[in-house]
Order: C-alpha cells, then sequence, then structure tokens
C-alpha cells in the first residue's frame, strides 16, 4: 500500500470522525466543561474568603487543572472518540463494505488510529487553549510559567493520546462500541482507582496504565 493510498485512507477515516458531531460535541464539553465549572468554583470560592481559599490562577491554580484535564476528563473524552473510531464501522454494520473493498482488515485498523488521534488532539488542544488563555484571563488569573504550560499541553497530549489509542485497539477487537466504551470507562475511573490504593501491590502498581501515564506528568 503505497503512502498516497494510506493518506487517503486516514482522511477519510478522520472525515467519518469528524461528521460525528455528537462525538465531537460530547467530547469537547467533557474536556472544557469541568475545567470551566472547576474555576468559576474556586474563583467564587476566593472571593468570598480570601483567606481560606486561594485564587483560581497561579501555578497552583494550573496544575489543580492540568489534573482535571490530562487525568480525569480528558482521557474519558479521548475514550469516547477512539471507541467510536475503532468500532464505529462495525457498530453501523459497515465493515464488511469495506473489507470487500480489497483491503486488508490490518490497513483498515492501521488507518483508524491517526484519525482517531488527530479528531482527539484537536478536541483536547481547543479545551486547552480555551482554558489556559480565555478562562484565565476573563477571571484576571496570574499565568503559570510559559515552560509549565508547554510541558502541561504535552503532557495531556501524551495522555489522551494514550488511552485514544488503547480505545482504538480494545473496541476493534471487542466490536461493540457500547461495550468497549463501558469497560473501559469503568476501567479508568474505578477499577484503577481501586487498585492503585491496594498497598499490597507494592511496586506492580506502576504497571497500572493510569500510574504509568502519570509518571511523565510535569506536575510530579
Amino acid at each position: 500500500m503505497s503512502a498516497t493510498i494510506a493518506a487517503q485512507m486516514i482522511g477519510a477515516d478522520f472525515l467519518k470522525l469528524r461528521k460525528k458531531r455528537g462525538t465531537v460535541v460530547w467530547a469537547l464539553v467533557l474536556a472544557l466543561a469541568p475545567l470551566l465549572i472547576f474555576f468559576i468554583v474556586k474563583a467564587l470560592q476566593h472571593s468570598s474568603n480570601p483567606t481560606a481559599h486561594s485564587p483560581a490562577g497561579g501555578t497552583s491554580g494550573f496544575i489543580d487543572g492540568l489534573r482535571v484535564l490530562a487525568v480525569f476528563f480528558g482521557p474519558l473524552a479521548a475514550i469516547m472518540i477512539g471507541t467510536d473510531g475503532g468500532a464505529g464501522d462495525l457498530s453501523a454494520g459497515v465493515f464488511r463494505d469495506l473489507v470487500v473493498t480489497g483491503r486488508s482488515r490490518l490497513a483498515l485498523f492501521a488507518s483508524r488510529v491517526p484519525a482517531a488521534l488527530a479528531v482527539c488532539w484537536l478536541v483536547i488542544t481547543i479545551a486547552y487553549i480555551v482554558w489556559s488563555s480565555d478562562l484565565r484571563a476573563r477571571l484576571r488569573c496570574v499565568h503559570a510559567d510559559s515552560g509549565l504550560i508547554v510541558n502541561g499541553f504535552l503532557f495531556t497530549l501524551f495522555s489522551t493520546g494514550v488511552l485514544c489509542i488503547v480505545a482504538v485497539g480494545f473496541s476493534s477487537l471487542v466490536g461493540s462500541r457500547a461495550a468497549a466504551l463501558t469497560v473501559l470507562i469503568g476501567w479508568q475511573l474505578v477499577a484503577s482507582r481501586i487498585l492503585e490504593n491496594i498497598e499490597s501491590l507494592g511496586s506492580s502498581r506502576k504497571l497500572i496504565l493510569s500510574q504509568a501515564v502519570a509518571h511523565f506528568s510535569p506536575c510530579r
């Protein structure tokens, strides 16, 4: 398969994902809404009692917001996009039509990964820009160090990209978007958090995906 055909397949998969407005819009809401709520609440708390509550901005506020986006809600948005990219054709019943065109199943799968990553990173980038510039400016917060902002952005892309790739692969294997979405969100929100807090597991807890990804966080 030539590079031109591969690029065309990736572009087609990207277009299919981008046109699923429900998935894209809700992924953007999932990535951005918690940040807005978080900082609005922090700003209101600080305005009502400045001595008890720190300002919404500054380095500490940036680190808290980065955890919200890169560790908690950004990966959920990535899972939503990844499962749609991996099992969307199967769920719609059109995968066999793609297979009969002569393309191998491996090629069809391989084109989904960069397409899902592109859509995922587009959504995450929009959320990150809105959060780190517009919201913080409106709240008149002190901006964090520019190097920390860049490192935070790269870490956010990394953490969401890993979950997006896992979601594409798992949903393609399972063949059901709903089942893959349920399992991955359950693992991300519940199972992995429980395992992280079992001290008897010792250093083996570092093998848990969320812990391995968090190792690269600039906020450690």
